[in-house]
Order: C-alpha cells, then structure tokens, then sequence
C-alpha cells in the first residue's frame, strides 16, 4: 500500500506545481458558470413552476460543477496512453506492482491536484453572489456530510471508468476512438451539458441507473437539496454498486491485456 501511496503522493505535489494553468481555467470556469446561469434564469422567468429544481439548486448545481470539474471531466491522460502507444509499458510491467492500481492512485491525484487549485476561488467567489445567482449554504449539516461522501465517491466512479478506457486500449493500436467516444458520452450521460432532473421525467430515470449519473449528479443535487432522504440513499448506494462493478471490470480487463501486450513486436 505504501509504493501506492508514494505514487498518489508524488502525482499530487507535481499537480499542484501549474497554477499558471490552474488560473486560465478559473476564468474559463467562471465565464461558463456565470453563462450557464443566465441561460437558466432566462427560462426561469417565464415560469419558475415549470422546471424540478429551484433556481437556488440549480445555480449550487452549476457553481459545483465548475468548482469540481476536474473530478468529473472527461479528461484521460496523456501520459499513460503515450506509456501504452510507446511501448514503456514494458518498464511499468517489469516493477513489482499492480498497474491497474498504481494508475488508479496517479488518476485520482491529477485530478484532485486540480481541483485544489481551482475550486476555492470559485466556491469563495460564488458564496458571495446574489441568492439564485451564488452558492448558497447546503440544506443541512447531515446533507453537507452526505455530498462530501457522494462526492468521494462519485470521483472514485470516474476514476474506474477511465481506467476502463486505458485497460481497453491495451486490446488497440489506436487510442484515438475510445477516448473520443468516452469523451462525448460522458459530457451527455454526465448532466455536464444539461442537468438530469431537466430531462423528461422517463429519460430522466433511465439515465440516472448509468455509472456517469454516479459523478457528479448525485452530490450536487444532495447539496442543493433536489436529493434528499430515501432517494438520496438509494443513490449513494448506486455510486457504491457502480464503484465496485467497474473496479472489478477494469482489473480483470487489465489482466487479460496485461497477458496479450504486444510491445516493439516482441
């Protein structure tokens, strides 16, 4: 466990070192939010009635998202796939280690190193915006201590399912179509694009049963109060059952592409 957590805690200090690059996508971040909010007040005026969340709810959703878009992004890294085209794979197999866990561990901090330096100026600056524009306070205590555990864990789920895609490309030559096709799926699938409750209500439960509505979804909507009680239990538990469904199919994935690796022809 110790060369695992080295692995996570070395990842995570070089993370933190771009804060050039963290800057440009708190802007970016907080042009989209301010944007997305807009949009939605635009409609709500016409008829605040007419859609499942308040407009409280929805900009916490929205401010969130931003502020967390690095747990939930469709980002695959460029370096392990670079690892798995180039054939330094031969090295990660030659150490005494479990790759499926040791890019587990470097996965979940590249993307909390990013989300340390981007989500406190965002969460700072939306707490102090007008009611309906801002973030406000969650509903609850026991609702805040909720979102923080659903929000562990919906990073968790994202982590395993891209570990899906780099244990698919270990079958490949080209890593090219999964990470296009787990990049448009995710930002659908996600609520990225449009918040799950705002779909028809028998879409809307559908898509709520697949691994992405697992993300974030889940905890934003814990913390503005559109989950709470035996809903807000039955879909922390899905997170936890989807967590362990997709940790079991990226390993045995990865040891069957682990045995077939085909490296510089040999």
């Amino acid at each position: 466990m110790k060369k695992y957590f080295s692995f996570f805690r070395l990842r995570l200090v070089t993370g933190l070192q771009y804060r050039t690059a963290a800057l440009t996508g708190v802007i970016t971040q907080f042009f989209w939010g301010f944007m997305n909010i807009m949009v939605f007040h635009a409609f709500y005026k016409a008829d605040p009635s007419a859609y499942p969340m308040t407009m409280e709810a929805t900009a916490a959703y929205v401010w969130l998202q931003q502020a967390f878009l690095s747990f939930f992004g469709a980002w695959i890294e460029g370096e392990i796939l670079y690892t798995i085209s180039s054939g330094d794979l031969a090295y990660e197999l030659c150490r005494p280690i479990h790759i499926y866990d040791m890019w587990f561990a470097r996965s979940v901090a590249s993307r909390l190193s990013k989300a340390i330096l981007r989500c406190v100026p965002i969460l700072v600056v939306a707490v102090f915006l007008p009611r309906g524009y801002g973030l406000g306070l969650p509903v609850s205590f026991p609702a805040f201590l909720c979102f923080l555990v659903s929000l562990t864990m919906g990073l968790l789920v994202m982590v395993a399912l891209n570990m899906l895609v780099y244990g698919s490309c270990l079958y490949t030559i080209s890593a090219d179509g999964m990470r296009v096709l787990f990049a448009s799926l995710s930002d659908f699938l996600a609520g990225q694009v449009i918040p799950l409750p705002f779909f028809p209500e028998k879409v809307q439960r559908i898509l709520e049963l697949n691994p992405w509505a697992s993300m974030g979804n889940v905890p934003f909507r814990i913390y503005g109060g559109d989950l709470a009680g035996s809903e807000m239990l039955q879909a922390m538990v899905l997170q936890a059952l989807w967590l362990v469904i997709l940790a079991a199919a990226g390993r045995l994935l990865f040891a069957g592409g682990e045995k077939r690796t085909v490296i510089q022809g040999g």
